[in-house]
């Protein structure tokens, strides 16, 4: 069957819970779907101010893509389609207005460590086994995983990983930085975590995002234009200018 994300709302917090238990939680394209939806969510509800991102069945976080999703496609397509269309997900999670807190156990493997990768922030249970496993299979990381934890982590441990296959524990990744904490109940930190910013301002929330987004190159042009659309967008200026525009009149601007 296929997998899904399920989403639950509480109160102001979504919880996505990747829903592919007896593959490990295996990204399938009804998942990518879901998780499509789940930044469309995010980005036009307002009243949502953080996403908790967890694998149901306790034995993973995420093992990566399905191979059985993409075994089959030819050259072309699996570049285009899978790596493409994954490729532009990853990048739109990143660029989430909200926090997005992982809440990994288990496996984190491939694509489920770029899924990681992308979160704000990580807790991590003592269980959770991180790894690049692709070129034990004959393909690459696609979904920026390699660039994105090269930002992230020492080089020579994503060298580690990503040529020799490694497996590294979350301790270790705790030790440099990449997991934020490690816990017995990640979900539960995660949920913790998540509920207290609430206290805190979703907008200056959404534009220290922005900020240090783009200070590691994630979205950077749009990060820009966004803080500038902003900033004029609450301007007398700017509503002197559309009424003008709608008047057919010369605008009067104030400065303000």
């Amino acid at each position: 069957m296929p997998g899904k994300v399920e989403r639950v709302r509480r109160d102001d917090i979504v919880i996505a819970t990747l829903d592919n238990p007896s593959r490990l939680n295996a990204l399938d394209r009804p998942m990518l779907e879901d998780l499509d939806q789940l930044a469309d969510a995010v980005e036009r509800d307002r009243t949502i101010r953080a996403v908790v991102l967890t694998g149901a069945g306790g034995r993973a976080f995420c093992a990566g893509a399905d191979i059985a999703e993409w075994g089959a496609l030819d050259a072309d397509d699996f570049a285009r389609l899978w790596i493409g269309a994954g490729h532009r997900l990853f990048d739109r999670l990143a660029r989430s207005p909200v926090p997005i807190i992982g809440a990994l156990e288990g496996v984190v493997f491939g694509g489920g460590l770029e899924l990681a990768a992308v979160c704000d922030l990580r807790i991590a249970a003592r269980s959770a086994t991180f790894a690049l496993p692709e070129a034990s299979i004959g393909v690459t990381p696609g979904w920026s995983g390699v660039q994105r934890l090269a930002r992230l982590l020492p080089e020579p441990l994503v060298r580690q990983m990503a040529l020799t296959g490694a497996r590294l524990s979350g301790e270790r990744l705790h030790a440099v930085g990449f997991v934020n904490e490690i816990d017995d109940d990640p979900l539960g930190r995660a949920i913790a975590i998540a509920e207290g910013v609430r206290d805190l301002a979703p907008r200056s929330v959404e534009a220290v995002k922005w900020v240090l987004g783009a200070s590691r190159g994630e979205g950077r042009e749009q990060a820009i234009d966004q803080l500038a659309a902003g900033l004029v967008a609450r301007t007398l200026d700017r509503q002197e200018g559309t009424r003008s525009f709608q008047a057919k009149r010369k605008p009067d601007f104030s400065g303000r």
